[in-house]
């Protein structure tokens, strides 16, 4: 990241906002979208609890908890939309298998959408573009990620073998096939963790951003103590209300609970060995957000059929951006861009956001992209604008933790972060909330939710 020759002197400090908000009206002829619930299973480092599940058992939890907190009925949805990112072979269209599992009518049609970390940010846009375009009027958006069991492949050349063996007709082709295996076949092939484009791993990427950005390994140790003691208080206080218990076969014992959620000490996380760039990076396992397994779901209606159906909802869903950048240098970068341009569509300005609500892939991808939005040179070079967008006020941001501490099943994680701005908004007597995320590929999301009047948790 050399080519942004960010210096130091042009970074400013963070600064807070304050001021009148104002919320621009929804455009005319738009409907009022709104988002009615929205629930998501206990996030657990892959590994543990779920280990011995499918990832559609995970998304069917989700569709189950969402309908009975609801407390509609599974014929009252019009479409399902899942977003997921390693998807499981067995179930490829795994919104079909999951809601079919769940119960609902085999005639809800369903599909599976994947946009890397924000692939369920990307199932609500899709929920709420069919409601906008009055092809449906209620629909489910969630996603799922399943860590503990990825697929993993024959090499290229076994699969070549294997398939010419079923066209094998005589012994003798078949042990022509036999003689011509080597020992390199049988290399497996694992999902892939680097990015396509560039074949550099994500947290490689976020080693140079905070290098770039001079954000130090303390810096980055001290936020993510922040995300698990924000996380940890907000679930001792009953924030998280958002999660709904499941019943892992073979075992007696409901999971409850977030199990990556823990407060390291100090001394320990300053010794922490660097993860990706050896010996001299500053991205730790400590400070970045770890493998999960999880899923989600939300409820997305028109606000008059909410009240034609009796439901409460929790908030409006305004407005919504995707972005793309350069994928070597700026893969982490998507709030720095998805933040002003979602907020110029909603003629919002940031000191208007009471709520910000970031996904945290790395400590180091956060502060970097602080250091961005606050930084004029980076505006006016990098993006192409007159000013600095300015980066959030931190007693309004991720307060009740983020990624780095909950955890990060990559499907999943778009529906988190709008229930936490939802339930924030009511909690903190807030009025509008952003959302941002970065994703592979250098993708990001941004979206303005506003807390539905009387909503409550």
């Amino acid at each position: 990241m050399a080519a942004l020759q960010i210096k130091p002197a042009q970074l400013k400090k963070l600064f807070t906002y304050g001021g009148v908000r104002t919320m621009a009206a929804a455009a005319q002829g738009k409907k009022n979208i709104v988002l009615v619930e929205g629930v998501r299973t206990p996030f657990l480092m892959s590994g543990t609890d779920y280990n011995k599940m499918m990832p559609h058992d995970l998304a069917r939890e989700s569709l189950l908890g969402l309908v009975r907190k609801v407390g509609c009925e599974p014929s009252d949805i019009d479409y399902v939309t899942i977003g997921t990112v390693i998807q499981e072979v067995k179930t490829s269209n795994i919104a079909r298998e999951a809601m079919l599992g769940a119960g609902f009518s085999d005639r809800t049609p369903a599909h599976t959408v994947t946009m890397a970390c924000i692939s369920s940010n990307a199932a609500i846009a899709t929920s709420v573009g069919l409601i906008q375009a009055g092809v449906y009027d209620t629909c489910v958006a969630g996603g799922v990620e399943f860590m503990s069991d990825i697929p993993i492949r024959h090499s290229r050349q076994m699969r070549a073998l294997m398939l010419r063996a079923n066209r094998a007709k005589t012994m003798g082709q078949r042990l022509g096939l036999l003689a011509s295996i080597r020992p390199s076949f049988f290399t497996p092939e694992l999902p892939g963790i680097a990015e396509f484009s560039t074949g550099e791993v994500m947290g490689h990427s976020a080693d140079r951003l905070a290098a770039a950005f001079c954000v130090s390994k303390a810096e980055q140790d001290e936020f993510a103590t922040r995300s698990h003691r924000c996380a940890m208080d907000a679930r001792d206080k009953g924030f998280l209300c958002d999660v709904v218990p499941v019943k892992v076969p073979g075992k007696e014992v409901l999971v409850e609970q977030d199990n990556g959620i823990r407060i390291t000490p100090p001394e320990k996380m300053a010794a922490m060995k660097p993860a990706f760039i050896k010996p001299h990076g500053s991205v730790t396992a400590a400070n970045s957000s770890f493998l999960t397994d999880g899923a989600s779901a939300c409820l997305i209606t028109t606000e008059e059929k909410a009240k034609q159906m009796g439901w409460k909802p929790k908030a409006y869903l305004r407005e919504m951006t995707f972005v793309s950048q350069d994928p070597k240098d700026q893969l982490l970068l998507g709030p720095t861009y998805a933040t002003p341009r979602v907020l110029e569509k909603a003629g919002l300005k940031p000191k208007d956001i009471d709520v910000w609500e970031f996904h945290e892939a790395f400590a180091g991808q956060i502060l970097a992209n602080f250091k961005a939005m606050d930084s004029d040179y980076f505006a006016k070079s990098q993006m192409g604008r007159s000013a600095k967008v300015g980066a959030p006020p931190m007693e309004k941001f991720n307060n009740w933790g983020g990624s780095l501490s909950i955890g990060h099943p990559f499907g999943a994680t778009g529906v988190r972060l709008a229930m936490h701005a939802a339930h924030r908004l009511i909690q903190e007597d807030g009025k509008l909330a952003l959302i941002a995320a970065c994703a592979a590929g250098g993708q990001g999301v941004g979206m303005i939710v506003e807390r539905y009047p009387g909503a409550k948790l």
